[in-house]
């Protein structure tokens, strides 16, 4: 008799932090479908996006390869030919050569925007949106309904198999899970199928949430993290962003209740799968692609070194076959989730892949994992780039690489511009400091044993990758 072989459920959210899951005891947020789910899965404490930035989490997602290998170092974006290639092998290439029903829902973010080609595109994209159409560029995934990058949460568009824009007035997440638990309705009977679901909120901009999860937290008092500060609050590369804390607190407001909203409609997706018969053979994965700092260290948003930029949810659920718990011993980085569930299914890993397989470590058996988690932030911006671009030389030289282990985080950060020379060394211990408010500056990577150890590592991943960062 042929073993009947797993559905994979994929579910992501956009700037989603490990932090804010009730069941966390960190942030203040209300989660009770994440938290029972959290009680018969394995949760990772150490789940971390390699480069916190939604084009290049995605790409090193699908690829398992880091973002410098694939080209998607930072956003497809306008003035950027960054995209996932069509020659890339991904999960969804492999699920479907090896007989899986694809699908993929919601923000795409791996498309060159049509608006870097055309003014005004037959599909209506405008900025860094694009309509992606059937073929190479999709990546084996057969149901399409997604767009590239919009963030209107209340007004989504999708698009289907042709240019025509499908408009929708009701909150992104609430139509995206309809659209899922539809397409698992369909394809059930029909063999395996594979699912990926990517939702945009908790993204900003944060109020664009139904007032019935705001009201929730309407006059809910908010607890701020204790690295907060008082505002005005900066991107990662210090451009002002303005704001005060009581603005901060009501932007924190609307997050958790985006949060809380995300937590309904998963609880109706599980409550799908028991209803169905589907949940003992589907692998349900809920994870995101990178945090949002919410006023931590004086800043807002991601694409910086903290945990509340690099710590993302990942908590995974396969009845009967993996281990039930908190897992706080390995590490599992984006580009080690295409292998790991591979190899959970029995299916080929690509060569191609420079990720570890971790499947036995989510079985209960004992296995090494990696010993260090490399990180990287490349400039992206367009200013940034363009910048680069007059001088003659590669942006992807400068910016800040780091190595994570379970305890420690150690961080080489050049800059941003290419007139820059200027080196910052950091070694934080997150046992000890989990805000990360005391970090020790490094001079000399010699005179510290922990940052003597680290600083080898990180040039290990440096050389190992070829990536091309130096320090002058």
């Amino acid at each position: 008799m042929k073993k009947q072989r797993p559905n994979l459920l994929f579910l992501f959210a956009d700037q989603w932090r490990r932090q804010a899951m009730g069941f966390m005891k960190e942030d203040e947020v209300i989660t009770p479908n994440i938290d029972s789910f959290a009680e018969n899965s394995q949760v990772f404490d150490h789940a971390l996006s390699c480069t916190p930035l939604c084009s290049p989490h995605r790409a090193a997602l699908l690829t398992g390869r880091y973002p410098i290998a694939t080209g998607v170092f930072t956003n497809c974006k306008i003035g950027s030919d960054a995209a996932l290639k069509p020659e890339e092998i991904c999960i969804s290439d492999v699920l479907k050569q090896e007989g899986y029903q694809t699908g993929y829902i919601g923000k795409w973010h791996l498309d060159v925007p049509e608006q870097n080609y055309e003014k005004k595109p037959e599909s209506g994209a405008a900025h860094w949106d694009a309509y992606t159409p059937p073929g190479p560029k999709r990546h084996g995934f057969d149901f399409w309904y997604s767009y590239g990058a919009f963030d209107q949460h209340l007004q989504p568009h999708y698009w289907k198999d042709t240019p025509q824009m499908v408009k929708v007035n009701e909150w992104s997440v609430k139509h995206e899970t309809d659209v899922a638990i539809k397409y698992m309705k369909d394809h059930k009977e029909n063999g395996p199928f594979s699912l990926f679901v990517s939702w945009n909120p908790p993204h900003s901009p944060y109020d664009q949430v139904p007032d019935e999860y705001k009201k929730i937290y309407e006059n809910k008092e908010i607890t701020l993290r204790p690295n907060v500060t008082e505002g005005p609050f900066t991107a990662h590369t210090g451009e002002e962003l303005g704001g005060t804390k009581e603005e901060l607190i009501e932007k924190t407001r609307d997050y958790f209740a985006a949060v809380t909203g995300i937590d309904h409609e998963f609880g109706r997706i599980l409550k799908f799968l028991e209803e169905e018969g589907l949940a003992d053979n589907t692998i349900v994965v809920l994870s995101a692609d990178h945090g949002d700092l919410l006023g931590s260290h004086g800043m807002l948003a991601k694409h910086v070194w903290y945990e509340e930029s690099v710590g993302i949810p990942f908590l995974i659920r396969w009845p009967g076959k993996i281990h039930v718990g908190r897992d706080q011993k390995t590490l599992i980085n984006s580009v080690d989730v295409m292998p790991t569930l591979l190899g959970l299914m029995g299916l080929p890993i690509p060569a191609t892949v420079q990720g570890t397989d971790l499947s036995a470590a989510m079985i209960g058996k004992e296995m090494e994992g990696p010993e260090t988690a490399f990180l990287a932030c490349y400039p992206g911006r367009d200013v940034f780039l363009k910048a680069f671009e007059k001088a003659g030389f590669d942006p992807k030289t400068k910016g800040w690489r780091a190595v994570r282990t379970i305890d420690h985080t150690y961080v080489i950060h050049v800059g941003y511009w290419p007139e820059e020379t200027g080196v910052v060394r950091y070694l934080y211990d997150n046992k000890k400091d989990p805000y990360q408010m005391n970090p020790i500056e490094i001079q000399d990577p010699t005179e510290n044993p922990i940052a003597k150890k680290l600083d080898k590592k990180l040039w290990e991943w440096i050389e190992k990758l070829e990536d091309p960062f130096r320090v002058m």
